[in-house]
């Protein structure tokens, strides 16, 4: 079998690195049963240069962590459990902080948690004679009567807290679970105006439901998390899963790497009600993608090669100037004195610049006072005045058809990736179909799902290439940035084409190999690229065009 791409036997084993199961050798028998750790692949512990360090952590490790520290808090303070967790919370789960101010004041910053009540005030000596009370007629009540619904009924049961300020169950319950359902607040004050103490966590789980229980440790999970800079959710619907990444913790580690994390989850979360999509529902089963996003910025996705800072400013100037662009560029000029953008919406070439009141041709852009009385057609293109015109259009047109290449195919890349749901799809019918007319197993057709998830993988680094690309300084660095850029799209459209191909019987063998070679290349450009990249983030070899955030001023660039 012949390929335009020949590599080693390792390098083609490498294409499964991240399976559970390798492919048979073309000899199989074609039984895939047997023990199926044969096919297991070590896991790898070497990080390459463009990942960073993180850990995916379940609510219950979260809260484990929570545990620790207030048992260590408990410990050095000598205050019980429920204390030493109000005190935490307060102080934003700072441990440090909260151990300096409770040895500088310790009531004071127990009253400040909510944790204890405030020293009543010794009452102030009255200047009025004393009278003695009027002994009253009627026997004192010993019934206990509701301060918020004003309830005396026989069977209701009074609670309160250390303060002492007692509603009935039905009150404390109803209040605390609109704090806690209705305003996502973990810290449930007394009832009583003016008083501050907090109703503790065994307090709330004798006052709620379950349900509601269960959602007030979730708010403090996620209370905990956001105090915590090197902890962040997963941005994924109904994903509870939580990324710690330390490395990424600081605003100024953020210019020399892309901290693009997983949770450790795959797919969408499935759902009982049935009101999952059609494309919900292929995303979960079909693909089960792995929930990637980026720990340093609003990014829900994948967006290395590119730092956050440029990310960013990217999608703004994307959001801001898109369709304004494409608008101007077709139905609009600038005026050659003031370049304000003119919009003709008359027959008329006599143009008048309602800024600066400059006449000129819309034709030629030339000054109007060189055309004499040739009203409606221009024939002076080559006159100085329309030369000049010209030349300042044609700068200011410059800029936006630069932005306008750059975008067109970012946004290219990100119409293939939305398309990625339908061609894993039409993939997994020629798996099956290449397994009913050849002797190939369903392991052995593996690798056109493995070609499928690298090519949507690769669509997602040229696209961000792009947005990269556009803010580079010009020089050699850009030069050979878009070398790169350039192989390995060249590269990917190459396989996407492979993948496209009918399925003929007599050639599923020259295609399997085919495919395969191709996906070990195209594999190996994307880490050139990525691994190029973060190398030049590290040594400092980037340099840019515009502003961005971290790094220096931008490199003046020739008009």
């Amino acid at each position: 079998m012949s390929s335009d791409y020949e590599f080693s036997d390792d390098d083609v084993d490498n294409v499964f690195d991240d399976e559970d199961i390798e492919m048979q050798d073309d000899d199989s028998d074609g039984d895939d049963g047997g023990d199926m750790d044969d096919f297991k692949v070590a896991p790898k512990t070497t990080r390459k240069a463009w990942e960073v360090q993180f850990d995916s952590l379940t609510q219950a490790s979260i809260e484990k962590l929570m545990e620790k520290d207030v048992e260590h808090i408990r410990g050095i303070l000598g205050v019980d459990e429920s204390k030493a967790g109000l005190l935490l919370r307060h102080n934003l789960w700072n441990k440090e902080r909260l151990i300096e101010q409770y040895m500088d004041n310790p009531d004071k910053t127990l009253i400040a948690a909510g944790a204890a009540m405030p020293e009543p005030e010794p009452p102030r000596p009255s200047r009025r004679p004393s009278r003695k009370p009027k002994a009253s007629a009627s026997p004192k009540s010993d019934t206990f009567v509701c301060s918020i619904c004003f309830d005396d009924a026989p069977d209701i049961t009074p609670l309160s807290l250390d303060c002492g300020h007692a509603a009935c169950s039905g009150c404390w319950s109803a209040y605390i679970t609109s704090k806690i359902r209705d305003e996502a607040e973990h810290a449930c004050r007394c009832m009583a105006e003016g008083c501050g103490l907090v109703a503790s966590d065994e307090f709330v789980r004798s006052a709620v439901d379950e349900d509601t229980y269960v959602r007030f440790e979730e708010l403090l999970v996620r209370h905990f998390v956001a105090c915590m800079p090197h902890l962040k959710f997963c941005p994924y619907p109904s994903c509870t899963n939580t990324v710690s990444c330390p490395g990424a913790a600081s605003k100024t580690s953020l210019t020399t790497v892309v901290p693009i994390v997983s949770c450790g989850a795959r797919g969408l979360a499935s759902t009982s009600s049935g009101s999952m999509t059609q494309s919900q529902e292929l995303t979960r089963q079909v693909t089960g993608k792995e929930h990637k996003f980026c720990f340093g910025c609003i990014i829900d996705s994948d967006h290395r090669p590119v730092v956050c800072g440029v990310a960013l400013l990217w999608l703004k100037k994307c959001r801001d100037d898109s369709e304004t662009a494409n608008w101007i560029k077709s139905n609009t000029k600038e005026c050659s004195k003031c370049m304000s953008t003119i919009e003709k919406n008359g027959g008329c070439n006599h143009m008048t610049c309602k800024k600066c009141k400059h006449e000129f041709c819309w034709v030629c852009m030339g000054p109007w006072s060189e055309h004499g009385t040739a009203w409606y057609s221009c024939n002076r293109y080559d006159e100085k005045g329309g030369v000049d015109a010209r030349d300042s259009q044609s700068k200011s047109r410059a800029s936006l058809e630069r932005y306008l290449h750059y975008y067109n195919r970012w946004a290219n890349h990100e119409q293939s990736a939305k398309l990625a749901l339908d061609l894993f799809a039409k993939t997994e019918k020629k798996m099956e179909e290449m397994q009913i007319t050849s002797a190939l197993t369903w392991i052995e057709v593996q690798f056109m799902k493995k070609a499928v998830e690298e090519v949507d993988k690769c669509r997602m680094t040229l696209k961000w290439t792009y947005a990269m690309a556009y803010y580079l300084a010009k020089g050699n660095q850009k030069d050979l940035f878009e070398d790169n850029q350039r192989d390995l799209e060249r590269a990917v459209e190459d396989l996407s084409e492979l993948l496209e191909s009918p399925i003929e019987p007599e050639n599923i063998p020259t295609l399997r190999q085919k495919v395969t070679d191709k996906t070990v290349y195209v594999q190996k450009r994307n880490s050139i690229v990525l691994e190029d990249t973060a190398e030049g983030f590290l040594e400092g070899r980037w340099a840019w065009n515009a502003t961005v955030e971290g790094f220096e001023d931008p490199v003046p660039q020739d008009p």
